[in-house]
């Protein structure tokens, strides 16, 4: 197991690699580059730059997250090829720089969604939250606005401007497309551009849909045990794999996380995880809360005991954190909240190993 840190980069985020340096236990990132819109290639040179400034750092990167899937590819027009071919070059340059699993997902619009990026709860930090309620008295366009104003100045991944500048044009088309079509979409994705990961020993992990059911009539096909029992097998390769996110498939409490990592754990479909807890508050609503179990609805011990005891030697990070002791940055992916997280994680791993070797 490697235990790592999401950084977006030197120029996007309110982190430093020397800070992440110095959380016990770290080892490396799970790394982003957030300034290319979905469907462009990313460069082999500044793949490399973003690399070695890592490396420099000490610390490692073999994860990059949010290579983001181009519309045109999930809604199955014309012109996802050209997208498809744009895909596969950057999973080559991503790889020729020692890559080794790319995160993603196959969210129609939307990536992970809030209704208020800056919740205050009752130890005075604020938190993500999210609200379904409220979310019906939204339109699209509002919550873009308001996710927008809220994100302290920062790109979220997911939310890209060039990615939500054509809102409206593709709301329309998703009205035409069905969950089986979306995953017809998804298998011809895979077909393209699986064979290239297989020969270049690279995995995809697919990130669930966050939260964990449809939103605005938009079909959704990854938030249940069942819809990754058929991801899998769309294109049955180990090149074919998961990140498994904890909060994300928590988010509803009718999915037993423990016992879908135990399924998929036990099946090595799972490349990385996202590990982090959240609070139920009622039927479709929700907070992020800190990782200790007490403190929200997912138990981290049985989490990471069924990790553990099916083998997992793959990347974990602590994920969305609370923003705590006043500090400003973007929101979920905060300095201070994921540290104490990692370190709480690290140490209920080490007392699981040392129980288990007892």
């Amino acid at each position: 197991m490697k235990m790592t840190f999401r950084w977006y980069g030197e120029s996007s985020d309110s982190v430093t690699l020397k800070q992440i340096k110095q959380i016990p236990g770290c080892t490396g990132l799970m790394g982003v580059l957030d300034q290319y819109a979905a469907g462009e290639i990313w460069p082999k040179d500044i793949i490399k730059k973003y690399v070695d400034n890592v490396h420099a750092a000490g610390l490692e990167v073999e994860v990059i997250e949010s290579v983001n899937v181009h519309e045109d590819i999930k809604m199955g027009t014309p012109s996802r090829d050209k997208y498809i071919e744009n895909y596969i070059t950057t999973i080559e340059n991503l790889a020729a720089n020692g890559i080794k699993v790319i995160v993603y997902n196959f969210m129609p619009v939307f990536d992970w969604l809030r209704t208020d990026l800056a919740h205050v709860i009752e130890d005075g930090s604020n938190v993500l939250y999210y609200d379904d309620n409220e979310l019906q008295d939204m339109t699209p366009l509002k919550l873009v606005e308001e996710t927008t104003k809220n994100s302290n100045g920062f790109s979220l991944p997911g939310w890209e401007p060039e990615r939500l500048r054509e809102l409206e044009r593709v709301l329309d088309v998703y009205k035409g497309i069905s969950t089986d079509k979306l995953l017809e979409n998804y298998k011809y994705f895979l077909e393209k551009i699986i064979p290239t990961c297989e020969k270049l020993g690279v995995r995809m992990a697919v990130h669930p849909d966050d939260p964990a059911w449809p939103i605005f009539g938009l079909p959704r096909i990854a938030h249940k045990k069942e819809h990754f029992d058929k991801i899998i097998k769309l294109v049955d390769s180990p090149a074919n794999a998961l990140c498994l996110c904890t909060g994300s498939l928590g988010s509803n409490p009718d999915n037993d996380v423990p016992s879908i990592i135990r399924h998929f754990g036990e099946l090595d479909r799972i490349a990385c995880t996202h590990v982090r807890n959240v609070k139920f508050i009622g039927p479709k609503h929700f907070r992020e809360a800190s990782h200790l179990s007490s403190e929200g609805s997912l138990d981290m011990y049985e989490i990471m005991l069924a990790l553990y005891e099916t083998g997992f030697d793959g990347y974990i990070r602590p994920d969305h954190g609370r923003m705590i002791w006043d500090e400003i940055g973007r929101p979920g992916y905060g300095l201070y909240d994921r540290a104490l997280g990692l370190t709480y994680l690290n140490g209920l791993w080490e007392a699981i190993d040392k129980n288990k070797k007892k």
